[in-house]
């Protein structure tokens, strides 16, 4: 399982994740022993939002909350000696409120300020319309919780249209949008709905004679987990055309198919694709090069390329691809391999995304 990253995120400034998890502790011996897993998370979390000088929500600062309570005990102790809260370190915890007053699974060990600052985008995904500085976090599937892997930020509009959304039910609304005569549901066009089906097949595991057949409509959004090998051979080709030398990198990358018939199908798929994005090379903002790439898979002839390239391997070989593309160095952004337990670890899948009652 591949998950593709931007390496400027990547090299993000880290945030005092120690100190957080500092102040956790402490919160948890200032605790009733006898007290509740939902009361103790919600008194960590006052204690949290005190400890960075924030004030919490304000329909949870009633007598009886728990996190009202830790904000009380945090606010006594800290006093004025506070930690810096950034702006991630705000959505953090604001995050994780939501979650927690929904039994919501929240994997707190990688899912901190820091990995969240890698998620910030300019656009968004779905609507590709300014997110300035603002922007909504979705779990793009509904039955994982909040953990790393499952997250986007997206146009606050886009999420409450996704909703409960999965694969199969935005592939369903996309086909119906486009063939009228209702335009466009909960506000999206079926250019929209495509893109969300494309999204939440990332993270969906799919036979691969279906995944190899999707349209790489949205291009995966930085650290979303990519459940399907041949979708994360899609995108590493596709952002290949993104940077200078992509031919001399494509040609690598050719070099390492095993067949004649592979090799011809993935030149194939090369001249259909480059013709259709060429435009990229007098774009600079790095918004609209994403979009080119994007658009250029909505070319039929693009489509039937790759399809046919794609079924000539096997979900194995487009795996050993990657990460043979990634150790030789030919992918233009970091590709980090999980396997298959760690890389849903946290998102509470048997529970559909909720919290153990416990």
């Amino acid at each position: 399982m591949a998950q593709i990253s931007s390496p400027a995120t990547l090299a993000a400034t880290s945030t005092t994740h120690a100190q957080i998890e500092l102040g956790l502790e402490a919160a948890a011996v200032r605790q009733p022993a006898e007290a509740s897993a939902h009361s103790r998370l919600g008194y960590e979390l006052g204690w949290d939002f005190a400890h960075h000088g924030l004030t919490p929500p304000i329909e949870h600062l009633f007598n009886a909350s728990p996190l009202l309570q830790g904000w009380q005990a945090g606010r006594a102790t800290f006093g004025a000696r506070t930690l810096k809260a950034s702006r991630q370190v705000s959505l953090w915890l604001h995050l994780r409120t939501h979650a927690w007053a929904r039994g919501r699974q929240f994997e707190a060990m990688q899912l901190t300020p820091n990995y969240l600052q890698q998620l910030d985008s300019t656009h968004c995904p779905i609507l590709r319309s300014p997110l300035d500085g603002q922007g909504s976090i979705d779990r793009v599937r509904d039955d994982a919780g909040y953990a790393a892997g499952n997250l986007v930020l997206m146009s606050t509009a886009a999420n409450r249209a996704k909703a409960r959304h999965s694969h199969a039910s935005a592939t369903e609304l996309a086909q119906s949008v486009s063939q009228g005569p209702i335009q466009k549901i909960a506000g999206l066009g079926p250019q929209e709905w495509q893109r969300v089906a494309v999204l939440c097949s990332f993270v969906t595991e799919l036979a691969h004679e279906d995944a190899a057949q999707i349209p790489l409509s949205v291009l995966p959004p930085n650290r979303l987990r990519l459940f399907n090998p041949i979708q994360a051979l899609q995108a590493l080709l596709t952002r290949q055309l993104a940077t200078p030398g992509w031919s001399q990198r494509l040609s690598r990358l050719e070099a390492l198919l095993t067949s004649q018939e592979s090799k011809a199908d993935f030149n194939r798929f090369v001249m259909a694709l480059v013709p259709r994005v060429l435009k990229v090379d007098a774009l600079e903002q790095p918004h609209e090069i994403r979009w080119a790439l994007e658009d250029a898979w909505g070319d039929a002839l693009v489509m039937k390329r790759w399809t046919r390239f794609a079924l000539g391997l096997t979900a194995e070989q487009a795996e050993n691809l990657v990460q043979r593309a990634a150790a030789k160095r030919l992918s233009p952004v970091h590709v980090q391999k999980h396997g298959s337990e760690m890389a849903t670890e946290g998102w509470a899948l048997s529970r559909r995304g909720y919290r153990a009652a416990s």
